[in-house]
């Protein structure tokens, strides 16, 4: 019992360390179950401003997601994946009052402003009809990018995870 406890716990405290936030929409009238092969939008994956090995890092997690929803990576594909990325620094401004105190003309109490900031990353995941060309699903997350503790390979593969979370298996 106690070990199931710990686990809990252990769990527990690994999804609040999550912090992707995922919009995802689809096309309803859509029926998955006739899609079972993928490939990537090439011209769309070459105008991404990001490092080379950030796009290998998010299309290899991609192509592990959808391998494990039963789809296959194919030259002639029913689906297609296009992916962009941005980011952009928040920026907040922390308010800490101190401890009132009696000056020289009477009780004062200070207040202290710290300027903190943080870099958000965000990924989106369109899967395109490859005949047609319609959009059928699209999903994107933001996340942050530099407090967390994880190598950047696991902190991918969890931002497309959560991502694809929602996507239908084969």
């Amino acid at each position: 019992m106690r070990n199931y406890f710990i686990l809990i716990i252990f769990a527990l405290t690994l999804s609040s360390c999550s912090s992707v936030k995922v919009i995802t929409d689809f096309d309803s009238s859509a029926n998955f179950s006739n899609y079972k092969s993928f490939a990537f939008s090439k011209s769309q994956i070459e105008k991404i401003e990001i490092s080379d090995l950030d796009k290998k890092r998010i299309l290899s997690s991609i192509e592990n997601q959808m391998q494990s929803k039963g789809y296959v990576s194919s030259t002639n594909p029913d689906l297609i994946i296009s992916i962009d990325t941005k980011s952009r620094e928040d920026v907040y401004i922390n308010r800490y009052n101190d401890y009132p105190y009696y000056g020289w003309f009477g009780p004062t109490m200070s207040t202290t402003y710290r300027p903190s900031s943080r870099i958000v990353g965000l990924l989106y995941i369109d899967i395109i009809d490859a005949k047609t060309g319609s959009l059928l699903w699209q999903s994107n997350g933001s996340g942050s990018l530099s407090s967390n503790k994880l190598s950047r390979d696991e902190l991918i593969n969890n931002f497309v995870s959560k991502l694809l979370e929602t996507y239908p298996t084969n």
